[in-house]
């Protein structure tokens, strides 16, 4: 029998598991931030109730990861988060639902090398502009074989590895824009002394995207990225409060002429203005290879940060010679080059670093995590003796799986198939009194609680406690969320001061339908 850790203490019970451009520093009060207001478009309607940081220690992603057993860090590797099973869970939700919103947005998930020849950072520039913020990894040294003793570095980006994936075939006109997305782990050199937490690492992962397009599709790809951004940000509820900013040219460690720099900036603020959004300027920010359009949260403390980027590069299609073919007669042929022009890349991230999302997400929720995302998304408690099997039944029933043990019984069917829908539900068959059950419960974070005794059995029937997944709501949102799913012996208790309760009954065979929904609304 296993045992989870329920707030302080250890509790007795079964668990059934779901199978389911460089960082730089964050703007200080003296830093040049210029700002130009236009505009702002109606917001839309979040899914994810917005949940307001608190400007208090406690409120520290660094601490409440401990507190919440989501992550850790070793001295054999600073700065590389090792993350626990409840944050890994967490980490894995996330890469999930930006991989369904790829396929709206025309993405189409890659996967690259993490290590790359000398040679290789040379023709992207990051050798002679980026190299200290780069791992070097020699080869096997002197072998008499001069392969063996190359010089190769852990990429810290993914765009030169996409290069090389374009620049593998040929392609026309009109199969532009491509669009390709990595979730490959990347490496940054960062100096020890700014590392923290999840908000600032040397190793990390980062939704990157590559979007190859010809000239007139850049305003149109721009407005979809920021498009993407937005609704992703609606959906976790850190719509409120993020601002855009346009980086610039640095004055120096950048590559290209000033004429495609001038060319890429105005670009950008043309799509800016276009928005309707409010942005501001932070000249000399952009990356060594263009300009770009930053999306930054305030975390608990006030401090922005980067999420959300989108990059304009002129540069890079042209130092690893990529081209697409065009029609004679066209606005873009040359017939200099027999009908082949050069691409424009838009590096675009919409998480940015994973991780630092998962920091901001932390401190926002402050273990209040949504059901869909949360790590203990339910916990059936039962009330009374002999109900040990019958408890197993339902939260086979309710998770959508029933675990193989090494007593399993030999079965002929089918695996589970990856998008059948399942849950984290665990089983508290401890006998101490419900009171307390319900109250380790609640001290863990469980969003939902289902309690079941000798009536529920008879019924069908499992009670549930909601104080879990309603938190932070008014009656009428609880209500609303109560609206139209087949229960009965609703019960509602929201007095100022106290905590929001909701209890209600429900039939064991519609609850993970009701849990379906639960999660396909994000909620």
């Amino acid at each position: 029998m296993r045992r989870l850790p329920l707030a302080a203490q250890r509790w007795g019970g079964k668990s059934f598991f779901c199978q389911t451009s460089r960082w730089r520093p964050a703007f200080t009060a003296a830093s040049p931030v210029h700002s130009r207001f236009c505009s702002c478009s109606a917001q839309q309607e979040t899914k994810t109730p917005d949940i307001k940081p608190a400007a208090t220690a406690s409120a520290d992603h660094r601490a409440l990861g401990t507190a919440q057993d989501l992550f850790t860090n070793s001295i054999y590797s600073p700065g590389s988060p090792l993350f626990r099973p409840n944050g890994t869970h967490i980490l894995n939700k996330l890469i999930s639902f930006l991989r369904a919103q790829y396929r709206q947005y025309g993405f189409r998930e890659v996967l690259t090398p993490n290590i790359y020849k000398q040679s290789l950072w040379e023709v992207s520039g990051h050798w002679q502009n980026y190299k200290d913020d780069m791992y070097e990894v020699g080869g096997r040294g002197d072998t008499g074989d001069s392969t063996e003793n190359e010089t190769y570095g852990l990429k810290p980006m993914n765009c030169p590895g996409h290069c090389l994936l374009f620049k593998s075939q040929k392609h026309s006109y009109r199969e532009l824009p491509v669009r390709y997305a990595d979730f490959s782990p990347l490496h940054r050199n960062e100096v020890s002394g700014s590392l923290s937490g999840l908000t600032r690492v040397r190793r990390f992962h980062q939704d990157d995207g590559h979007i190859f397009c010809r000239p007139g599709q850049i305003g149109s790809e721009i407005q979809l990225a920021l498009k993407f951004a937005d609704t992703v940000l609606q959906t976790f509820g850190l719509a409120d409060g993020y601002r855009l900013v346009l980086s610039t040219r640095p004055e120096k460690d950048f590559i290209g002429s000033l004429e495609q720099w001038e060319n890429a900036e105005q670009q950008l603020r043309q799509a800016l203005d276009n928005s309707g959004l409010s942005w501001e300027l932070n000249e000399g920010d952009g990356a060594f290879y263009g300009p770009k359009i930053d999306l930054q949260i305030q975390d608990s403390q006030g401090k922005y940060h980067q999420l959300s980027t989108i990059q304009l590069d002129m540069n890079l299609p042209q130092r690893f010679g990529l081209e697409y073919l065009v029609p004679e007669g066209s606005e873009e042929y040359d017939p200099a080059t027999g009908g082949r022009a050069t691409p424009v890349l838009i590096h675009r991230a919409i998480f940015g670093s994973l991780e630092r999302f998962f920091a901001l997400l932390i401190e926002r929720y402050n273990g209040q995590w949504p059901f869909w995302l949360s790590p203990h998304q339910a916990i059936l408690l039962t009330v009374g003796k002999g109900l040990e099997q019958a408890a197993e039944d339902v939260v086979a029933k309710v998770s959508g799986f029933e675990p193989i043990t090494s007593t399993h019984p030999s079965s002929t069917g089918l695996p589970l198939s990856p998008l059948q829908p399942t849950f984290n539900v665990d089983l508290d068959l401890a006998s101490r009194s419900l009171p307390k059950k319900i109250h380790d419960a609640h001290a863990a974070r469980y969003n939902l609680v289902f309690i079941m005794g000798p009536k529920n059995l008879a019924e069908g029937s499992v009670d549930i406690d909601l104080s879990g997944q309603i938190g932070g709501k008014t009656e009428d949102e609880i209500k609303a969320l109560l609206d139209g799913i087949p229960c009965w012996d609703i019960s509602l208790s929201a007095k100022p001061g106290e905590r929001t309760t909701a209890k209600m009954k429900m039939k064991v065979d519609d609850v993970h339908a009701w849990l379906v929904d639960l999660e396909r609304r994000f909620l």
